[in-house]
């Protein structure tokens, strides 16, 4: 019995030494593969950091401090950094009220048209203004920022870009000038790393309610998953955002918010060699800079805490051109506390009244003034834009709407986040109705319907009140006249060949009826 029971022991003791050395071996491996990560981690980051292309900025988000920079105030192209900006104008005009998060956002063929990435909705149809900010903040989609940027732009991304830049210099991001809603490659799009850092700032401080779709992980668009390019979010601890940004020209950008034990800092990286080596570069400068970073200074007002979006959004699919008039709200598997914020508002569908005495639909073209300073930070010291004024005019979007032209200056090859074939566009040949169009029109009592910043929109307008109206318009003459406002060129949507005041009073009558704004007047 002694020597079986030595056996025994002997066994067991044989299979704990097993155990044990099995364990001992599976850690080792581990801590080999974290210190091996930490060692490429850091050849990484000192290897940008010898970048010649390289800038970069850490701020004190609490006290507005630099604690680190090199290169921060060199020009540099944004990439798709610029779709910071255009959240920015979309958050202030959903706390404005003249769009919701359910509002559809029409694409134009040139919209549709961008360069990769996308969420590839094709022309006419819409997705809602949610949907446009997560396609943003997860895909960095190019066709989605065009499409909000025409929307808001009203209808001219050019005119948004104008917006943008004026917005960048009242923000205080002095250097900062932009050309388009997305990023893709415009020699004129320039920035610099603070100025990048200012608007990460004044993101957090001036939308706390919106800000948590920057922590977006990743979201269901139709049938589709779409995750995030940002590999620092759920990573490492405290980053909450905001944005990453690649093309040849510009290299691997990315700013970043961190919030640990009280501490918050921004930080920014451009002209990276390598989406690798520009991550472990912000790893090391957090890691750097952030116990460096003040615990205390700064109101709760300064940098408003937002919580955590979850980690998986769900949204309708695309709404196609058929399917435009069922549009309905964007549904959440989770929704995040942005939307339950933006709920809580009771946001109104349409903006205040222009001064004109014609307004038509939904879409809106705004410019900013400046007002009293919302912080003390030395940042983000140029005061917040005040409320912006409003001018409202109604376009379609349809497929067959003629693609704008891009903005001037040079195009280089590289478009977006990778390197993509030329862009492509839609026109078509003006149908009869279209051809009513002159440059003065019939004379006589004219209804006029709208203004809109092409002939072809001003058409599209027409024949949209026509088949409105009924039978009051089966005989007039739909025309568009142009004129200019404020350096731009914009056309008035009149029907003409009345015989007289009272028919075309009658006409716009109908036409109010079906619920189209529009006045009568002798031509």
């Amino acid at each position: 019995m002694q020597a079986k029971s030595g056996i025994v022991s002997r066994s067991v003791s044989s299979v704990s030494s097993s155990r044990s050395g099995s364990f001992f071996a599976r850690l080792l491996a581990i801590l080999s593969v974290a210190v091996t990560i930490v060692m490429v981690d850091s050849v990484n980051a000192d290897a940008e950091a010898a970048n010649p292309k390289y800038a970069g900025i850490v701020v004190d988000a609490k006290t507005g401090n630099v604690l680190y920079s090199e290169n921060a105030d060199r020009l540099q192209y944004p990439a798709s950094l610029t779709k910071m900006m255009t959240l920015y104008m979309t958050f202030e005009a959903l706390e404005q009220g003249r769009i919701r998060l359910d509002t559809p956002v029409p694409f134009s063929a040139y919209a549709s048209a961008q360069a990769p990435t996308k969420l590839g909705v094709r022309a006419g149809g819409t997705i809602t203004v949610e949907q446009g900010i997560l396609g943003l903040v997860t895909l960095s989609a190019n066709d989605a920022a065009t499409a909000l940027g025409e929307m808001l732009g009203g209808g001219s991304e050019d005119r948004f870009a104008r917006l943008m830049t004026a917005k960048a210099h009242a923000l205080g991001m002095t250097r900062t000038t932009y050309r388009n809603a997305n990023g893709l490659p415009n020699t004129a799009q320039m920035t610099t790393a603070r100025d990048q850092a200012r608007l990460g700032i004044a993101l957090r401080q001036h939308f706390p309610q919106y800000y948590g779709y920057f922590s977006t992980r990743a979201f269901k668009f139709g049938s589709r998953t779409i995750r995030s390019h940002n590999r620092l979010v759920g990573s490492v601890r405290g980053v909450d955002g905001i944005k990453t940004g690649y093309t040849r020209a510009a290299g691997f950008n990315l700013v970043s918010s961190v919030q640990v034990d009280g501490k918050s800092i921004v930080g920014v990286v451009m002209g990276g060699a390598s989406t690798p080596a520009r991550d472990a570069q912000m790893r090391n400068l957090i890691a750097t800079y952030l116990p460096k970073a003040s615990n205390r200074g700064g109101s709760s007002a300064l940098i408003a805490q937002a919580a955590p979006a979850p980690t998986m959004i769900e949204t309708p699919a695309p709404v196609q051109p058929k399917k435009a008039q069922q549009m309905a709200k964007t549904i959440t598997a989770a929704q995040p506390p942005v939307s339950a914020a933006a709920a809580d508002l009771s946001l109104p569908h349409k903006g205040p009244l222009p001064d004109a005495r014609y307004q038509v639909a939904e879409t809106e073209v705004a410019y900013a003034e400046t007002a009293a300073a919302k912080s003390d930070n030395p940042l983000v010291a140029q005061p917040m834009p005040a409320p912006t004024k409003v001018r409202t005019m109604t376009f379609k979007q349809q497929a067959a709407v003629a693609a704008p032209k891009p903005t001037p200056a040079s195009m280089p090859s590289e478009q977006g986040e990778t390197s993509v074939d030329n862009l492509t566009t839609a026109s078509t040949t003006p149908s009869p109705t279209r051809a009513a169009s002159t440059s003065s029109g019939p004379t006589g009592w004219v209804v006029q319907v709208g203004v809109s910043p092409s002939r072809q929109m001003a058409m599209d307008l027409l024949e949209s009140a026509r088949s409105k109206a009924g039978k009051a318009l089966a005989s007039a003459k739909p025309f568009a006249v142009a004129y200019a406002a404020g350096g731009d060129q914009l056309f008035r949507a009149r029907f003409g060949g009345f015989d007289d005041q009272r028919d075309a009073v009658n006409a716009c009558k109908a036409l109010k009826k079906a619920g189209i704004k529009c006045w009568a007047a002798a031509q």
